[in-house]
């Protein structure tokens, strides 16, 4: 290549000197002087690259500048020689040429500078990086297309190392988190089964009431464990949650019902009332994802509402799709707490135990999403607490003209 080079400068040369009228002969001897001179370029090029490579990159613009002008002296010392060129013609433009060099050199420095400059910066960047600062940005350097372009490529992959480890960090929280949640609220009612199963295997207790009393306490302690477990298992698999149009569907009514027979007992205890209202969305199918969405919803309300208090389900068209509302007359959320009320093992009072790992709301949420939809709270301490819940309509998200009320409408 560097040879294909020179000799191309070469043919321009004669070329040029055609152009400019030089005889046949001067043509002639011009090309038998250019061969040797063709022969020292492409030598001296190479020494050059082989002196130059460990030379920084300022060193490197310098001697670029500096070749040109040193091969033009020696070809015009050439010329001179054979007495192509008048001497005192030589002479003229040998000056000129040294001028030429000094430009050329300080024109070399700064562009180097600029380019050296833009390197530096990326190197400290990566150096900074390197060191575990991922925060750490080349940002503009204006140092041209290629410099430009390796500092973007710097700053992408330190943005993704910087994604990935924070990844790590959070689920390593969640990992710490989990095993505290789980250790703390297991241990109460495992201790709580042991204690009975014991008194009963002991003949400690062996009238007919008290076992019957302790078989209730420890079926309600085995119900807990259940929904801790269940609880644990979708907030596992929550992000695998495919939304298929042609998979199973229940009806959003049926749901709601279903849903509030599995907190009746607990609501009863407390005196709690519970009112629905699903009327105008009886034919409205859901994904079955949505019951623990349901469920979740009603089993924090009846934690939360004292005796005597009410909660309120109800279904309703709305945008994007439906809309299911869940509000209870309790003890409310402070406001530097209702932003939160998603976070994974996150509770409202820290010192509440018992309640779960604090994953039922989280997974709601993690549930809603999955499916298109989302999910508001709104609350006002001490009057209560109102969740809605938004999903999507599968299609154009209205009931198809001439359809009856009774015809269903995939969620």
């Amino acid at each position: 290549m560097l040879l294909a080079l020179v000799a191309l400068g070469a043919i321009g040369a004669l070329a040029a000197a055609a152009a400019l009228g030089m005889k046949a002969s001067e043509l002639a001897r011009l090309a038998v002087l250019l061969g040797p001179a063709i022969v020292v370029t492409v030598a001296a090029a190479t020494l050059g690259f082989w002196l130059l490579r460990k030379t920084s990159l300022r060193q490197r613009y310098m001697a670029i500048a500096a070749v040109g002008t040193l091969v033009a002296m020696g070809n015009l010392l050439a010329l001179a020689r054979a007495m192509v060129v008048p001497a005192r013609a030589a002479t003229m433009i040998l000056v000129v040429l040294i001028y030429a060099t000094a430009a050329g050199l300080a024109a070399a420095f700064v562009s180097a500078r600029s380019s050296v400059s833009a390197l530096d910066q990326i190197t400290r960047t990566a150096e900074t990086i390197g060191r575990g600062d991922l925060s750490a940005r080349v940002g503009l350097i204006d140092g041209g297309p290629e410099l430009d372009r390796l500092a973007s490529t710097v700053d992408e992959t330190a943005e993704r190392l910087q994604s990935v480890h924070d990844r790590e960090r959070r689920i390593e929280r969640l990992r710490r988190d989990l095993i505290t949640a789980a250790s703390h609220d297991l241990r109460t009612p495992l201790s709580n089964l042991r204690a009975m199963a014991e008194s009963i295997d002991d003949r400690v207790v062996e009238d007919i009431p008290t076992v019957r009393r302790y078989a209730a306490e420890m079926r309600r302690a085995v119900d807990r464990l259940s929904s801790l477990v269940d609880d644990l298992f979708e907030f596992v698999r929550v992000d695998e949650i495919q939304v298929d149009p042609e998979a199973d569907r229940v009806q959003l009514a049926d749901l709601v019902s279903s849903s509030i027979s599995t907190v009746a007992m607990a609501a009863g205890d407390k005196g709690i009332q519970v009112s629905v209202d699903v009327r105008g969305v009886e034919g409205v199918l859901v994904s079955p994802h949505v019951e623990r969405v349901v469920q979740n919803l009603l089993g924090n309300a009846v934690r939360h509402t004292p005796s005597g208090g009410m909660i309120r389900v109800e279904c309703r068209h709305g945008e994007p799709g439906v809309v299911l509302t869940v509000q209870d007359t309790g003890e409310g959320i402070p406001a530097e707490h209702v932003q939160h009320v998603f976070d994974p093992f996150y509770r409202v009072d820290a010192a509440r135990s018992g309640n779960g790992f604090g994953l039922g709301l989280s997974v709601a949420d993690r549930i809603v999403r999955a499916l298109g939809g989302t999910i508001d709270v709104s609350s006002r301490p001490p009057s209560g607490t109102r969740f809605d819940v938004r999903l999507p309509v599968v299609g154009n998200g209205r009931r198809p003209a001439g359809a009856s009320s009774k015809d269903p409408i995939d969620i």
